[in-house]
């Protein structure tokens, strides 16, 4: 089924795109959630007169999205987890923990736009990158810090 798509969907294709999908996922999904319409003759030609202004409002998150890019890039996020041997930590940092972190700075981002290339399971410096808009992606310098735990002071008798 040809639909129009109104919104970004990933692995499918861009608002204001024409694309080609299976016909239950457009009826039960994308046209129900109000992510796509059918192309049809009308839908197609009203598409055609509102090119312009789907492109507008394309720049206009583009540009917002270039500009939190810089500023996520100019901040520094740190997560301290407990670490044993030789800087290992107990379980690894997740894409929640890190979303958290940068909300802590003020800045609004899904978990599910963190792009780790693995599991991050040692203390160190991590370039994270943030998908922001699209192709447009963000770095965020991670610091992986030792939690300090606090030690009972000694007991006395």
């Amino acid at each position: 089924m040809k639909i129009i798509l109104t919104k970004d969907i990933d692995k499918v294709g861009g608002a204001g795109e024409i694309v080609k999908v299976k016909d239950g996922y457009a009826r039960n999904f994308l046209i129900p959630k109000g992510f796509a319409m059918p192309a049809n003759e009308k839908n197609v030609k009203e598409l055609e007169f509102n090119r312009r202004l789907i492109q507008k409002q394309i720049d206009g998150e583009y540009g917002k999205a270039r500009e939190l890019a810089e500023k996520i890039g100019a901040i520094d996020i740190s997560i301290a987890k407990k670490v044993g041997e030789e800087g290992k930590l107990f379980g690894s940092v997740t894409t929640r923990e890190i979303a958290d972190a940068i909300k802590e700075k003020g800045f609004e981002v899904d978990h599910r736009h963190i792009l780790l290339d693995g599991p991050i399971k040692k203390s160190g410096v991590y370039e994270v990158e943030v998908k922001l808009f699209r192709e447009l992606k963000g770095k965020v310098k991670l610091w992986v810090v030792a939690l300090e735990e606090e030690t009972p002071p000694p007991a006395t008798e």
